[in-house]
């Protein structure tokens, strides 16, 4: 991010901001070219600045706020692959997009660093490095995540602790917001998946296919139901059109006519007696439907009394594998008994 790197600087640059996992933050700067042209030959130069900064814990996030408490978006360019063919587009310089004044006269004299660890959360004046705020945030858990969000056109530090706590902390006071439980953490998916967005919303897959999705701010559960998708518009009925002669005549939806309207002799005259006459029957379509339901009833009915009857005779055949098994169980057990007293004497019983 564009920051101090050193107490005496008078002006931003370009830094890397790298925290441990013993909780060191150092701060290595930045020297790009300034020129596009020897951007393209000459490397980006990386020095240490020699400052050293310490919380307790791995280090989890960093952000940079101005003097007036606003957060400052790091500086960034749409990379565009120098050697794609389009003919048809002008060719773009490279422009780098700030989203906050870079200069110190614009900033004031310092700005504000946070840097969230998993035990506490440090606010830093820049360039001085004085600690200005330290809030201990968990001794007996740590930070799965902590992000830096905006809520109601404000800043904050959100953070989701390992117990299932969710704490919202302001910035750069580093005042408790908000503490809430919500849930223990009892699958990796959602430590590793779990981050919050702006507006008091954050997301973490339950599962492999599903995305959570929660908020802590009362001003987006109010509006929960205007932001909810629809998934069709409703349209009023239109009335009927009219229906025109080729529309009738051509169109693909059917129309009820009489038989006799159409071929009656009435209308195309009388048959010639080689052709083949329509004799309805007695039931018509109906009765013919009727008496095949009847007769497809009649045949579910004797297969149901096929299968009870199939059934009832293997049960019978069960019943009769297992009388036949006790009698000879029964037999053998008597032959035991009259080979063991055959030879006794009756004084010997």
């Amino acid at each position: 991010m564009e920051s101090f790197a050193r107490k005496n600087d008078s002006a931003v640059s370009s830094c890397l901001w790298v925290g441990t996992g013993l909780g060191m933050v150092l701060i290595l700067s930045l020297n790009l070219p300034a020129s596009d042209d020897l951007r393209q030959s000459e490397p980006v130069m990386v020095s240490p600045s020699g400052t050293v900064l310490t919380l307790k814990g791995a280090v989890l996030t960093f952000a940079c706020l101005d003097c007036m408490g606003t957060l400052t978006h790091p500086p960034y360019e749409v990379w565009r692959d120098p050697h794609s063919a389009d003919d048809g587009e002008k060719t773009r310089k490279r422009k780098l997009v700030m989203h906050s004044p870079t200069s110190s006269q614009d900033m004031g004299d310092h700005q504000f660093a946070v840097i969230c660890s998993e035990k506490q959360a440090k606010v830093f004046s820049l360039p001085s490095q004085t600690c200005l705020y330290v809030h201990n945030i968990t001794e007996t858990s740590f930070l799965l995540r902590a992000d830096v969000v905006t809520l109601c056109n404000s800043v904050c530090l959100a953070c989701f602790c390992a117990n299932g706590h969710i704490m919202t902390l302001s910035l750069p006071s580093l005042r408790p917001l908000l503490d809430i439980n919500y849930l223990p953490v009892t699958d990796m998916r959602i430590a590793r998946t779990f981050c919050f967005t702006n507006e008091g919303q954050a997301l973490y897959l339950s599962s492999p296919t599903e995305i959570q999705r929660l908020t802590y701010s009362q001003e987006m559960c109010d509006n929960l139901q205007d932001m909810l998708g629809d998934l069709f518009t409703p349209v009023e009925t239109p009335e009927a059109q009219n229906r025109g002669f080729l529309k009738g005549l051509f169109g693909g939806s059917g129309q009820a006519f009489d038989r006799e309207e159409l071929f009656g002799e009435a209308t195309a005259g009388k048959a010639s007696r080689s052709l083949a006459q329509h004799i309805p029957g007695s039931g018509g379509i109906e009765g013919v439907r009727g008496a095949a339901g009847g007769v497809i009833g009649d045949l579910t009915r004797a297969r149901i009394a096929l299968d009870e009857r199939g059934q009832k005779l293997g049960e019978l055949d069960e019943r009769t594998a297992s009388m036949m098994a006790s009698a000879e169980a029964f037999s053998k057990h008597a032959h035991e008994v009259m080979l063991k007293y055959k030879d006794k004497k009756w004084y010997q019983f």
